[in-house]
This record gives C-alpha cells, sequence and structure tokens, in this order.
C-alpha cells in the first residue's frame, strides 16, 4: 500500500518520539520500519527531550492529506482507548505546525543511530 502511494506522489511521513536509552521494543520497531522505509516511508526520530524542548505536544496524533486530524487517546496503562476524528480547521492548522516543526527537529533513523548509537540488527 505504502508502495503504491509514493509512486502515486503521496507522501508517508511520520516521527517517532522516542525515550533514550531506546527499549527493546523501540529498537525492534526501527529495525521493523526499514521494510515501511524501503516502501517509500519517511520515518524519522525524535528524543522526547528534544520534543519537548521544542514544545511539541505529548500526544500522538495522524494527519491525512494536511486535512484531516485523528487524534489518539490511551488509557492510564498506555492502551490504546479511542481515536478522536477531528474537523476543525484551526486545530487542524496547529497540528499542522507541530508535525513539520517535528520534522524539522527530527532525525533520519541512520542518523540517530549515530548520533544515540542505540540500535543492534
Amino acid at each position: 500500500m505504502v508502495r503504491a502511494a509514493t509512486a502515486e506522489g503521496r507522501l508517508f511521513s511520520r516521527v517517532r518520539v522516542v525515550s533514550v536509552p531506546l527499549t527493546d521494543y523501540i529498537r525492534f520497531g526501527m529495525w521493523m520500519a526499514g521494510y515501511t522505509r524501503e516502501a517509500g516511508d519517511d520515518i524519522r526520530y525524535l528524543t522526547r527531550d528534544a520534543a519537548e524542548a521544542a514544545k511539541l505536544p505529548s500526544r500522538d496524533y495522524w494527519l491525512f492529506d494536511s486535512r484531516l486530524l485523528v487524534k489518539m487517546h490511551f488509557a492510564d496503562d498506555d492502551r490504546f482507548a479511542y481515536a478522536e476524528v477531528i474537523e476543525d480547521p484551526a486545530v487542524i492548522v496547529e497540528h499542522n505546525y507541530w508535525r513539520d516543526a517535528a520534522r524539522h527537529h527530527a532525525l533520519t533513523p541512520e542518523d540517530f543511530i549515530t548520533k544515540h548509537g542505540q540500535r543492534d540488527d
């Protein structure tokens, strides 16, 4: 799906905010993400400290075509609870700004590993 969409000129991009040192789960996720990156998914990484310094929100969300926002909600134990679809243009613009700021500060997987030396292949 990612390969077909990117061949049509659509952008798949995300920033993963992670804690350092990386957990085994995040290192595994970075390894698995190599497959979607090969298909055209642009995945970058940002430390929690860098995200806080850039004043980025701590919530997880998805933007679709920069016009539809889906906020992810989690329970106290960090399990996914529900997704909230937001169509308010002002809120979507704000989240587009945060997405762009996160991408500006985030590192490619290779640069992240070079800087933080965390991945085991």
